[in-house]
């Protein structure tokens, strides 16, 4: 094979879900069975590249300012679900189980992996909440030890002595699992059956 095609194989099994099968596969698809897709994908990734970018109010992808969620007069503006990325967000929209806002926190706290409270989406959370204007925090974050590391950050550091319900989901979560790749039925179940924090 040429240093090109090799190249490609490794970019593409760099992608989350891919592996070295499904990377090969799709750059075969790509270059020989269905070449005239590759340069309308290149043109779609420039342009998506160019115009869209986080909602300057909760993190989601949007191509304006803010994003359709934040600025849809119909959403509870009162709770506000906080998430890791942007496809945990997607998976509870598409459970349709919410109507609030969402904040999306663009990871969790790992300090194995660098990753501190710094590098998280936290000081536009602080702002949010401190309007006055937010009820209720629910963290849909996952089942794991980092996870719970960044919802003891946000009940202590961010809500503190504010006067807001701080809910956490998980039931039916498996330990160690995430959001994004829970069913509907799951996800519906998890927010439904969310538990109050202790913030004694």
């Amino acid at each position: 094979m040429t240093p090109g095609y090799d190249q490609l194989v490794r970019l593409l099994k760099s992608l989350p879900g891919l592996g070295f099968r499904s990377a090969e596969r799709i750059a075969l698809h790509l270059l020989v069975e269905k070449s005239e897709k590759l340069e309308q994908l290149i043109g779609y990734l420039q342009d998506a590249s160019s115009t869209i970018g986080p909602c300057e109010t909760c993190g989601n992808l949007s191509e304006d300012k803010i994003c359709s969620i934040c600025s849809d007069p119909d959403r509870e503006t009162e709770s506000v679900c906080v998430v890791e990325r942007v496809p945990d967000l997607f998976a509870i929209e598409r459970s349709s189980a919410y109507r609030g806002q969402y904040h999306v926190l663009q990871g969790k706290l790992s300090p194995l992996r660098g990753v501190g409270p710094e590098k998280l989406n936290f000081p536009s959370l602080k702002i949010r909440i401190g309007t006055g204007l937010v009820k209720e925090l629910i963290l849909a974050l996952g089942n794991d030890l980092e996870s719970e590391a960044t919802c003891h950050y946000i009940q202590d550091e961010i809500v503190g002595n504010l006067d807001i319900k701080v809910s956490r989901i998980g039931f039916g979560l498996p330990s160690g699992g995430g959001v994004t790749f829970a069913d509907e039925m799951t996800l519906k179940n998890a927010l439904e059956r969310r538990t109050i924090l202790d913030q004694s």
